[in-house]
């Protein structure tokens, strides 16, 4: 069995990862440092937003970002909040890009 990155070291490297392509985010919420799950929120800057969770294919075992949510900001906003009153060791990264980079689907983030 792999072991398990642990969440803070995850969030770090991604937030290092944007960075170094000149796209901006930031943390929004911090959850437990080694074993919260993270949801990344990819802000379109036009009022729009999408949500992403890590999952599974079912099909070949691996690990996914699947979107969770789309739509209006503020009902991805408000889908953020019903997700943290569920678990509040929830880790939340908000990206500002407005082409829609986010870089879930690069090599070592899966």
């Amino acid at each position: 069995m792999t072991p398990r990155l642990r969440a803070e070291f995850w969030v770090q490297a991604y937030l290092r990862r944007l960075s170094l392509s000149e796209i901006p985010a930031f943390v929004v919420a911090r959850g437990d440092s080694d074993a919260g799950a993270v949801l990344v929120k990819l802000s379109l800057l036009d009022g729009t937003a999408s949500l992403f969770h890590r999952g599974f294919d079912l099909e070949t075992g691996a690990r996914v970002w699947d979107v969770l949510t789309q739509g209006p900001e503020a009902e991805v906003d408000a889908a953020i909040t019903k997700q943290r009153e569920f678990d509040p060791d929830l880790w939340v990264i908000e990206v500002e890009d407005r082409a829609g980079r986010h870089m879930l689907d690069q090599e070592g983030l899966l």
